[in-house]
């Protein structure tokens, strides 16, 4: 509506200055039960049809209409990809309407029913959302749709956003799993119920304070009571092993229930071939060069068991349980590892060789149950949330390492060594949290809360040495290590919306206290601090093709677990993980600055400084000649680049998505294997990933995603990772009326991801060669059976420290 036909319609409802003056007001939801936002509210007068006044619905989907007199009017309601709504009214006093509802536009072609769809991407003040709900993407498992989820980048088995992992949540109840864990339950979970991923860079008050951005899967819920379900699965072949995943979801409503439950079992075997080469150094001269080859294939048969129930006691009162179970058996999880070091002189010159067997048989076990209380005020949008959580976690490792040394003619022996290691962590965890929201007006929202932690770890290692056949406890490498944390958290936050600014602040202060109990050191080390992280956030819309925003906010990363165990874990005779009960957490500043154009483009600048970051470093010993992997602090780092996104058709069955960010990395740490001199490691890199959206067919039945990324060399701590690129293919079909859907695809068509590891520096000589099963053929698919139309309530449980576990 441009300029003078507002001030027209304006003059015109306040013309009879001694008329009544009434209102109209009223919801505008989708068929889902969610608001609509932005839709066209216009009044006509019903003999002149002169359109009156007009407005639009705010984010809630709510509208109002004032300053009208008594008359008859007939009300349009209007948005893009949705049937609109009319009516006739006589208006002799304020009408307030129950809920609208608008029904999605569906347009007929040759007896094929094509589904207009919603704007895919939408930037609120403090994230941005990509919707998913009934598009191509949600045939797929829930890690499929984040790779094809703006600013989110996975590869390498690893989740990230800006060259850090996200915490992951899920109807805002954080995921208490490692990362290995939240890649297997979202693997092993249809996306079919997925209504939108919310992407925030730098996450509110509201969240933890632990971790960097947060992911958000926001699933659609039940409106409809009935039963339906899915069977789902996948086959991937590698360059050596195959790797399966079969699940099936069930979703059952009542007036007074809502049930699911997801179970997924993944076999796989994964084999990595690696290349070790060290340059042991003394006076700036080399006296032994070793390199290594290492054979790891690693067996699994993961379990997942993710369900939750949703009791409505009354309109303003429900409870729900929810429960996520991850079982790894130790019959079928297994690594073995062959590796054969050649041990060169000075004069590189073959002075011996050692061959090693390692096999470890681990077994795990981690339950979560979270307990959710909900209540709604007769306040609009009043909310009070009450849970309570807990998660038992039991690990136990049991490893056998058996070495033989030869002389340089590969068959005489010298010597043997064989040793075994017990270890294993077990963990109980409990929260209690309260959130309050309050609803000020209809453009203002005061959010406050707070959560309750406790921690308590037990961690065991215990070394047996063979001797002569028999094993001899090594007490010098036995230990038990005692872990006590408790965490007091408490927050508020304050939002605000005018006609084109958008902003919101808040502030989260968070209490730890530490205790680590070292039996074998006799040591006990005891801690405590108090942190603030404040959050801001700033939303300009110059017009509707024009966005400017800023945010700021703090942020913690506490070590996990195992990197404050002082263990020496050898993984072979001359190899060794340790950490560091002395771990500082990490605290970041983090500043965005962006600006999108035509809702589509998106440019964003931020900068980062990491004070204490947590790194695991690979130091050699130049003079045991040994190789540790250590768990510590270093100094502090530096990241700051500029971001480009877009999602956007170039045709109506090509969509494009692009993430493109060149971005400066600088870390200073110290040379603990160099008398611990300080040193600093920078560099420029670049990655981007491209990912080309094809629809083919009348029905739009056949997709095709062609994705490439590409990662520069990257620095990360003391080491320089090589660049990598990959190509994958996916096509899927879906079937039977959007019943059912099969895919079929490659991943790393040119096997280009496998990259090398460079620590060269002062008097630090390390190479390492990964190469991985990355070029796989894929097979999918997604069957679903019952009343397809019902919308899932399935949630995951609050977990914040659980992604501490390893």
């Amino acid at each position: 509506m441009n300029k003078n036909l507002f001030f027209s319609l304006l003059f015109l409802t306040t013309f009879p200055a001694l008329a009544q003056q009434l209102t109209i007001q009223g919801t505008v939801n989708d068929e889902s039960n969610e608001p609509i936002p932005f839709c066209n509210v216009t009044l006509t007068e019903l003999v002149s049809s002169k359109v009156t006044v007009g407005t639009t619905t705010n984010e809630t989907g709510f509208f109002k209409l004032e300053d009208l007199k008594a008359n008859k009017y007939i009300l349009n309601i209007s948005y893009l990809g949705f049937n609109s709504y009319q009516d006739t009214i006589t208006l002799q006093k304020n009408l307030v309407f129950k809920t609208i509802v608008l029904k999605e536009k569906t347009q007929d072609l040759d007896g094929v029913t094509v589904i207009a769809k919603r704007p895919t991407v939408k930037r609120l003040v403090d994230r941005l959302v990509f919707n998913v709900e009934n598009s191509t993407l949600s045939n797929g498992n829930v890690l499929d749709v984040l790779k094809n989820t703006p600013g989110v980048l996975v590869y390498d088995g690893a989740i990230t956003i800006k060259n850090s992992t996200p915490t992951v949540y899920i109807n805002d109840r954080k995921v208490h799993l490692s990362s290995d864990e939240i890649q297997q339950l979202l693997q092993g979970t249809s996306a079919s119920n997925i209504k939108s991923i919310e992407v925030i860079t730098n996450p509110p008050a509201k969240y933890e304070a632990e971790g960097g951005s947060v992911l958000n899967i926001i699933m659609s819920k039940n409106l409809t009571p009935g039963y339906n379900g899915s069977l789902f699965g996948d086959y991937k072949q590698g360059s050596q092993y195959p790797k399966y995943s079969i699940g099936t979801s069930h979703f059952y409503k009542t007036e007074t229930i809502d049930a699911y439950l997801n179970y997924n079992i993944s076999p796989r075997k994964d084999y990595r071939h690696n290349s070790e080469y060290i340059n042991f150094i003394e006076n700036n001269q080399v006296t032994s060069s070793w390199e290594t080859d290492y054979k790891r294939t690693s067996e699994s048969s993961n379990q997942n068991i993710n369900a939750n129930i949703d009791f409505k006691i009354n309109d303003a009162n429900s409870l729900g349980v929810s429960t996520n179970i991850l079982i790894s058996p130790k019959q079928n999880t297994i690594t073995d590892v062959a590796s054969t070091t050649d041990v060169f002189s000075n004069a590189y010159t073959l002075d011996s060789i050692f061959n090693t067997n390692n096999r470890v048989f681990d077994k795990r076990t981690n339950v979560a149950v979270t307990l959710d209380y909900t209540h709604h005020f007769k306040k609009e949008g009043e909310t009070l949330l009450m849970s309570a959580h807990r998660t038992k976690y039991d690990f136990l490792s049991d490893q056998f390492v058996d070495t033989d040394y030869f002389f340089d003619d590969r068959t005489t022996l010298i010597r043997n060594n064989t040793f075994q290691t017990i270890s294993g962590q077990k963990i109980e965890l409990y929260t209690g949290q309260l959130d309050y929201e309050l609803p000020i007006n209809d453009s203002s929202q005061f959010e406050m809360g707070g959560k309750v932690s406790s921690i308590n770890s037990e961690s065991i290692l215990t070394q047996y040495n063979y001797i002569n056949g028999q094993p001899v406890l090594d007490l010098q490498n036995s230990d038990t290590f005692l872990y006590d944390e408790m965490n007091y958290a408490a927050y508020s936050s304050y939002s605000k919306d005018w006609e084109t600014w958008s902003f919101k602040s808040g502030l989260r202060v968070e209490y730890t206290d530490i205790t680590g109990n070292s039996f074998a050191a006799n040591q006990i080390n005891t801690s405590d601090y108090v942190k603030f992280f404040p959050s801001l956030y700033l939303l300009h819309r110059f017009n509707e093709n024009h966005e400017l925003y800023f945010n700021y906010n703090k942020r913690i990363y506490r070590p996990r677990y195992s990197e404050l165990n002082p263990f020496k874990y050898f993984l072979n005779d001359n190899a060794y993980i340790t950490g560091d009960p002395n771990l500082k957490p990490q605290i970041d500043d983090n500043f965005t600055l962006g600006y999108t154009f035509n809702k589509k483009y998106t440019f964003e600048a931020y900068y980062r400084y990491e004070n204490d970051p947590t790194l695991q470093i690979t130091f050699q010993d130049n003079t045991e000649n040994l190789l540790k992997l250590t768990n510590t602090n270093i100094d502090r780092s530096i990241s700051y680049g500029l971001d480009f996104i877009t999602y956007t058709n170039i045709t109506s069955r090509w969509n494009l998505y692009v993430l493109s960010s060149i971005f400066y990395y600088d870390s200073l740490f110290f040379a603990e294997e160099s008398n611990n001199v300080q040193y600093a490691l920078d560099k420029w890199s670049l990655y981007s990933q491209i990912i080309n959206y094809f629809t083919f067919l009348k029905d739009k039945s056949l997709t095709a995603d062609v994705s490439f990324l590409y990662i520069s060399p990257i620095v990360d701590g003391p080491a320089i990772y090589s660049g990598r690129s990959g190509l994958d293919i996916t096509l899927r079909k879906t079937l039977w009326n959007n019943r059912a859907s099969i895919s079929v695809g490659v991943t790393d068509m040119f096997n280009a991801l496998n990259f090398t590891q460079t620590n060269r520096y002062l008097n630090q000589d390390y190479l390492l060669k990964s190469r991985l099963e990355n070029r796989m053929l894929t097979f999918g698919f997604n069957y679903k059976f019952g009343n397809t139309h019902l919308k899932t309530n399935q949630k995951d449980i609050d977990m914040e420290e659980r992604d501490r576990l390893d």
